[in-house]
Formats: C-alpha cells, sequence, structure tokens
C-alpha cells in the first residue's frame, strides 16, 4: 500500500469521528444551558421566597388567614403558636374582624389544627363568632376550602399568616383560588436562623414547580404520591 493511500484512509477515518463528536458535544453544549437555566431560575425563585418571608403588609382586609401548622392534643404548637399570636396582633389592631383557621389533623389526633387554633383563640380573647375554621391536609386544600367560604361572604381581600419560607407560596395559592392576598407572616417564628434553610429549600422547589404546573396540578401529585407511600 502507498503512503498516498495511506494518508486518504487517515483522513477519512478523522473524518468520521469527528462527524460523530460534533453531534455529541452539540448534546453536551444544550445540556449545559438547560442546566445553567434550571439553576438560575431556582436560584431567581429563591431569592423571591425570601425576599416575600421579609415583607410584612398589614391593611384593612376582610380576614386574617393563618395557615396550619402541627398541634398537639389540641394545644398548638410553638411555630403555630407563633402564628395565632401574629393573627391576634392583628384583629387587636383592627386590620380584619374575622380569622380563618386552617388545617386537617394526622390519624389518631383528636383534634384538627383548626380546632386546636380556634382554642386557641378564643382563650386570648377572640370572640367564638369571629373565628372560622377549614380543614385541609396541605396549603392548597386549605386555601381553596377557606376561599369558598371567605368569598361566598364578601372576605376576598385577606392577610396571609405563616412563617416567612412559606408566605411566597402561600400568596401564590391564594390568588390561584380567587383571593387577594397580602403578606403578614409570623414575626416571631420559632425556625430561625439555618434551622430554616431546609424549608427555604422546600419551598424555593414546591414555588419554582407550582409556577410552572400549576399549584393545584402539584397539590394532585404530592396527593398522588401520598397514597402510594
Amino acid at each position: 500500500m502507498d503512503g498516498t493511500h495511506g494518508g486518504a484512509l487517515t483522513v477519512v477515518s478523522r473524518s468520521a469521528t469527528a462527524t460523530r463528536v460534533r453531534p455529541f458535544r452539540l448534546l453536551l453544549r444544550v445540556l449545559g444551558i438547560v442546566v445553567a437555566l434550571i439553576v438560575a431560575y431556582l436560584v431567581v425563585t429563591a431569592v423571591q421566597v425570601w425576599l416575600t418571608g421579609r415583607r410584612y403588609e398589614p391593611r384593612a382586609a376582610g380576614a386574617i388567614v393563618v395557615m396550619g401548622a402541627a398541634q398537639y392534643n389540641g394545644v398548638p404548637s410553638p411555630d403555630l403558636g407563633a402564628r395565632l399570636n401574629q393573627a391576634v396582633i392583628l384583629w387587636r389592631d383592627r386590620y380584619a374582624t374575622d380569622i380563618m383557621v386552617t388545617g386537617y389533623k394526622e390519624p389518631g389526633d383528636r383534634y384538627t389544627e383548626a380546632q386546636a387554633s380556634a382554642r386557641y383563640l378564643v382563650a386570648h380573647g377572640i370572640p367564638g363568632r369571629d373565628v372560622f375554621e377549614s380543614g385541609g391536609s396541605d396549603s392548597w386544600e386549605n386555601l381553596a376550602q377557606a376561599a369558598q367560604v371567605l368569598l361566598a361572604r364578601g372576605d376576598g381581600t385577606v392577610l396571609i399568616v405563616s412563617d416567612p419560607f412559606h408566605e411566597a407560596r402561600c400568596l401564590s395559592i391564594a390568588t390561584d383560588v380567587g383571593l387577594h392576598p397580602y403578606p403578614t407572616p409570623a414575626q416571631h417564628s420559632p425556625i430561625t436562623g439555618f434551622s430554616t434553610v431546609p424549608y427555604y429549600a422546600k419551598e424555593t422547589l414546591g414555588v419554582a414547580v407550582g409556577r410552572i404546573i400549576g399549584f393545584d396540578r402539584l397539590d394532585s401529585l404530592h396527593t398522588f404520591g401520598s397514597a402510594l407511600r
């Protein structure tokens, strides 16, 4: 075999290799761009969740909505207690006359989170006629059920009371179910410092996905996943 023929084979071989490599490099480049966009989206969402948790915008409203949290045999957990205390402050400052408490109960519990919250509010001087209850297993169900009662009463403008890290998702859901919400996160939540990091991470993911697929669909996925466990 002469040198000219061997050189031609080498050129053809290199050309074939380059042809195979180019699509692979293009694929890697596209994947890199997609990953960068996803990371950027999550970072922006995380900043928005954090900034929303720092907003405190009380104003005249139809009702104060307290998001549920753990309760122990009718006694609110420290986290839920902080939310309820914030609602008491708002009520006493006359931002709203009605308080809607939310939350269901775990298997074996005697009280729902809403019932424990209502008992706590009444014990702290809120008239029972000003307290309303709605029960759901998650934030979407709580706010969807609360909205049915509040909108029927003409209480569409609401103050949302939860932990700062939870505020952004609650505002988005409240808007989706027809309410006009304003953030009033608990000012003395027992969850502070580095312990909030996993909560902010979870809420960032929830808000990011909910904005894309809808918070109602996100709730359906959560419900389906819970049923499988």
